[in-house]
């Protein structure tokens, strides 16, 4: 019989990544706490990423940018610059690719790599996360820490555990020495459990990975159906699988090209709007960016979803509704007609503080039904300009008359990706 090859698996996980991006943009703030954040006056002073000096006064990514400043007042605050933290990303892909085509993005400063077939040709595993480290750095200025072991979980516990600790950057679970490696570690230190998850095992008398591992399987069924009920037996295999590092999936390059189940917008106001009129505008600019991304996808919706958080902040009330169409369609004008029917539908007058849209039920748009009342291949045509537009000259190059108003935030939005700064 012949003995498969172990997988040898890197999690690379870039430090800070914002933060880290704006440092070697700015080298006068090298030895300065700097935090990548949003703009408070928004409604979205967020810190985005917080580098190692501002971690170090107690700075903590995901809180309010008014803490941070309590922690640290001499803090150095960076709007985030999307589009540059996008490039730099795909900068890391390619150094990547240089070693493997065996590359899968995990987020947008991790990706796992598939070495297995590299070693002859870059030496060892470790000499191979040390090349890769070193090409980053130079490539970007960015330090990045490699997680090395035979399955993507166990590397992604090795990177988040210790490599992220050691001043080397690099650390390899063994998978034949997982009880001097993993199951020592903290319950919560495993991956996919989180503090409420925590508490559960906790009751359970389960309190490190080991204790989990060890568990018999169909012991750890009948524990869990309190928590999960008819699930339990998925989520127990999953999780006695990863505390025993056992990890079937693949490093699949193509992982995330998969068809959307829906295409959605949803945007923070930047104050209550309460009036009809300028709803109706963040309404049709909504609209707008679902439609042209379905266009861009070549698919059509046929479910309109819209949701709206109201103030006051401390007792917020909303809703989220949805209406099926007669035809699936990616026309702004069909889409914009049934979201805002929808809303006055429910909502209930108070001051509107967050709103969305969303397409669903998805096809591609190769086939479209044709009507008796409707031009529609000049409609198409109309909006296929208007993209092209658009694509080439940037979101905010034609807008809606609407959108020049005081509520319109289509011009302000065309600076962002993904809801931040380009």
């Amino acid at each position: 019989m012949v003995r498969m090859k172990e997988r040898i698996i890197f999690l690379v996980d870039c430090q800070s990544f914002y933060a880290s991006v704006e440092k070697a943009a700015h080298p006068e703030y090298r030895d300065k706490p700097l935090v990548v954040a949003g703009d408070p006056a928004l409604r979205s002073g967020i810190i985005l990423a917080a580098c190692p000096i501002a971690k170090e006064y107690g700075v903590t990514t995901a809180e309010r940018l008014g803490e941070s400043l309590s922690k640290c007042p001499e803090l150095i605050i960076v709007k985030p610059r999307m589009q540059m933290y996008i490039d730099v990303s795909l900068r890391i892909t390619e150094i990547f690719e240089s070693f493997t085509n065996l590359v899968e993005p995990f987020s947008i400063d991790e990706q796992f790599l598939d070495v297995t077939n590299s070693v002859g040709m870059f030496g060892s595993p470790t000499e191979i996360a040390k090349q890769i480290q070193t090409k980053i750095m130079l490539a970007t200025g960015v330090w990045s820490r490699v997680g090395i072991s035979s399955t993507k979980m166990l590397a992604k516990m090795a990177c988040d555990n210790y490599a992220k600790k050691n001043p080397e950057g690099i650390y390899s679970i063994d998978k034949a020495n997982l009880s001097g490696d993993l199951w020592k570690l903290p319950i919560e230190k495993m991956f996919g459990v989180g503090s409420r998850m925590k508490k559960h095992f906790f009751r359970l008398g389960i309190h490190n990975i080991g204790d989990l591992a060890q568990t018999p399987l169909p012991k750890l069924k009948s524990l869990l159906k309190t928590r999960f009920g008819k699930n339990a037996d998925i989520h127990a295999d999953l999780l006695w699988q990863t505390a025993n590092g056992i990890d079937s999936s693949l490093v699949t390059p193509s992982t995330h090209r998969v068809a959307p189940k829906s295409v959605g917008h949803m945007m923070t106001l930047p104050r209550d709007y309460v009036t009809e009129e300028e709803i109706d505008t963040i309404l049709l600019e909504l609209t707008e960016e679902i439609c042209r991304d379905a266009r861009r996808k070549q698919y059509m919706g046929s479910t309109v979803t819209v949701g709206c958080m109201c103030s006051p902040f401390d007792a917020p009330t909303g809703f989220s509704r949805q209406t099926t169409l007669p035809d699936p369609t990616n026309n702004t004008n069909k889409v914009y007609e049934a979201a805002r029917s929808l809303f006055y539908r429910f909502w209930d007058g108070m001051p509107v503080r967050r709103a969305g849209v969303t397409i669903s039920g998805l096809v591609k748009d190769e086939e479209y039904q044709m009507t008796l009342f409707e031009d529609q291949e000049r409609q198409r045509a109309l909006e296929k300009a208007t993209d092209f537009i658009k694509d080439r000259f940037g979101s905010a190059a034609i807008v809606r008359a609407s959108s020049a108003a005081a509520a319109g935030q289509a011009r302000h939005r065309a600076l962002k990706i993904g809801g931040h700064y380009k």
